[in-house]
């Protein structure tokens, strides 16, 4: 099983062939395949969880179910590419996963599914109002039982991991912005084989191990302003490969 770092051009162009021929026969033993070469990218998805009170081996479970999910819907004639497809589907899985899974009482389902909508108007009521709205105030805005809007914020302090709504990679709603980040974080993946290994381990740090320019510096023995123009330049190099300005 390969990393994102070892991921090749090589490797790019086996999963390319097999997507497609997998997209025709529907061949169980090549998607298992598939599943286990881009594995990283699932546990790459899972990490960005793991400090959300769930065991990280039920994560990476979790991630692989929507990776397997990402295979069986990709359309390799749609020109994706497949990592840019399955990582927002990765995290969906896990966030549905966070959602039916992750509350220390029972919640009734609809409870759940308005959880997100009752808080959304909660806070945009807030701002307009100047002050923190009644229940029956938002019910009015969504249109709903003021019973319904009182459940969901009783079910908040029920809610035993941090907001799902707030993890790095995504808001509540998931914008294109977003979108074109795991893009280009997979373009940088791509890419990085072409660049100088000081430099490909600096990007690697600071993309896929989130890692800060002061911690870079620390670990690879320079100042935090010559990681911040490698940074710099780096990209500049990969803009360049791509045809971006």
């Amino acid at each position: 099983m390969k990393s994102d770092l070892a991921w090749s051009s090589a490797d790019d162009a086996w999963l390319n062939d097999s997507l497609v021929q997998f997209s025709k026969s529907r061949d169980q033993d090549l998607r298992n395949e598939i599943a286990l070469r881009t594995s990283w990218i699932a546990l790459r998805s899972a990490r960005r969880f793991w400090d959300r009170g769930e065991q990280f081996d039920d994560l990476v479970q979790v991630a692989n179910i929507g990776l397997l999910k990402a295979i069986d819907r990709f359309d390799p004639a749609q020109g994706v590419h497949f990592g840019a497809y399955a990582t927002p589907t990765i995290i969906g899985e896990l966030r549905r996963h966070f959602r039916d899974y992750t509350w220390s009482v029972h919640v009734p389902r609809r409870t759940k599914d308005m959880r997100a909508s009752v808080n959304a108007a909660r806070d945009d009521l807030t701002k307009s109002l100047g002050r923190s709205p009644r229940a029956t105030e938002i019910a009015d805005l969504l249109e709903v039982s003021a019973d319904v809007v009182i459940g969901v914020l009783e079910a908040n302090n029920a809610y035993r991991a941090y907001s799902i709504d707030r993890t790095e990679f995504d808001t509540p709603s998931v914008s294109e912005t977003r979108f074109e980040d795991v893009l280009n974080r997979e373009v940088i993946a791509e890419l990085l084989d072409q660049l100088p290994p000081r430099q490909r381990k600096i990007l690697y740090l600071r993309y896929f191990e989130e890692m800060s320019q002061e911690q870079i510096a620390e670990q690879i023995g320079t100042s935090q302003v010559h990681v911040g123009r490698l940074i710099t330049s780096s990209l500049a190099e990969l803009r360049r490969q791509i045809g971006e300005v």
